[in-house]
């Protein structure tokens, strides 16, 4: 490990000299930044503002990673009790930033995509579904899969000429004999932050439909309560803002879903009363809570590999983490502004990226990364995500970037 005090207790000292209040330069570049110096000298060539693709991340994380293996170097078999208890953190850092009532309402998953289908497959028949053609892959595909196998039937609502997703579309679409509900909170293409959300979700409800959110593009930037909204699953992941990778994900289930004793079919022996115990009684007796929505044996060092981001974010408050990302994407509009090209950003309707609509989108983004500034595009959407680490003089440095791959 490296050397010098426990990685948490650097994150919340470094927090801790920070301050409260809006965030500026020069308190970042003291306190924020050394968290991140791995990350940073690497970058040091390059504008990363492709933080809404894969998060930074915090120096603490190979440290924390560390520890999970040397439990395992230490203890072999013995390794499960220290292990267990990172679960448990894991769960209940993840139910702060949710907001959901309890931590045994989190279960772990390796991808949004496996939530989606634990959920699916807690259907006796092949359910009927709503969801809009603005999903990210790994739910999508899904979806569309299911659909195709006669697993599902589906019902997909169309964004507009502007690749925009009005509500009452979706709510018209959700109609009695509905059984899922599947929305993303931020739209992965353009940012939007989906309007008329908890009218949606009471809609669904009241139709007869169960709603499942996708947080993995609003958690760790935007207030995310899916207590709150009365959402009955949620899915998303540690890849983007929670800085903490692949593979640490997660699945939400509701209370209300737990207490209907609702079932999957994507269990494992993790999901038994008392898996340790090795009894076969059948039918199963299966864990109570969310642990009876477990699988077999888990990922354990994604919950390390997670941890350090999820407290950075706690330690931060993403309120303030969203007014200073906000900050960064107006100035970032007005930038792009000064130079002739029209950008959405920096407003309480988008998520954390500023987005240039334009049919040559993939294009500019390659001769922009060429030149060493990381962003990405989607179809005709390119995607340029400031977070905490960046710059006034990175922001210039893109908007120079895409001027010059703009004039080819």
């Amino acid at each position: 490990m490296h050397g010098g005090a426990p990685a948490s207790d650097r994150i919340d000292a470094a927090l801790a000299a920070l301050g409260p209040g809006a965030l500026d330069a020069e308190r970042i570049r003291a306190h924020v930044a050394p968290l991140f110096s791995r990350a940073l000298a690497r970058n040091a060539s390059h504008a990363y503002l492709a933080n809404h693709s894969l998060g930074r991340p915090l120096d603490a994380m190979e440290d924390d990673v560390r520890q999970g293996l040397a439990a395992w170097y230490a203890h072999l078999g013995g390794a499960w009790e220290a292990w267990g208890g990172e679960l448990a953190a894991y769960r209940a850092r993840l139910a702060r930033l949710l907001g959901a009532p309890r931590p045994d309402c989190v279960v772990p998953r390796t991808s949004a995509g496996q939530g989606l289908r634990a959920v699916l497959n807690s259907f006796g028949a092949p359910p009927a579904i709503v969801a809009t053609r603005g999903e990210f892959d790994s739910l999508d595909v899904v979806l569309r899969e299911y659909a195709h196998r006669g697993r599902a039937r589906l019902t997909l609502v169309d964004a507009n000429a502007d690749g925009e997703f009005d509500a009452v579309a979706i709510r018209r679409a959700i109609v009695p004999g509905a059984d899922l509900v599947v929305l993303s909170h931020v739209m992965f293409q353009t940012g939007q932050v989906l309007p008329g959300l908890g009218e949606l979700v009471a809609h669904a409800h009241a139709s007869g439909a169960l709603v499942l959110l996708d947080v993995y593009h609003s958690l760790g930037v935007l207030p995310v309560d899916v207590g709150g909204l009365g959402v009955d699953f949620a899915v998303g992941g540690a890849y983007k803002y929670l800085r903490g990778g692949p593979g640490a994900c997660y699945l939400y289930v509701s209370p209300g879903v737990l207490a209907s004793r609702r079932r999957t079919l994507d269990i494992g022996w993790f999901a038994k009363e008392a898996p340790f115990d090795y009894a076969r009684p059948d039918p199963p007796r299966l864990a109570g809570g969310g642990d009876a929505w477990m699988e077999s044996t888990p990922a354990v060092l994604t919950w390390y590999q997670a941890r350090s981001g999820q407290r950075f974010v706690l330690g931060m408050g993403v309120e303030r983490l969203r007014e200073h990302s906000l900050r960064l994407q107006r100035r970032l509009v007005e930038l792009l502004r000064e130079r002739g090209i029209a950008a959405i950003g920096g407003t309480p309707d988008r998520g954390a990226f500023v987005v240039v609509r334009r049919d040559d989108a993939v294009a500019l983004a390659d001769r922009m990364i060429a030149s060493g500034v990381d962003v990405d595009a989607r179809g005709r959407f390119l995607r340029l995500c400031p977070d905490v680490l960046t710059t006034d003089g990175e922001l210039a440095r893109a908007a120079d970037a895409l001027a010059a791959a703009c004039r080819g």
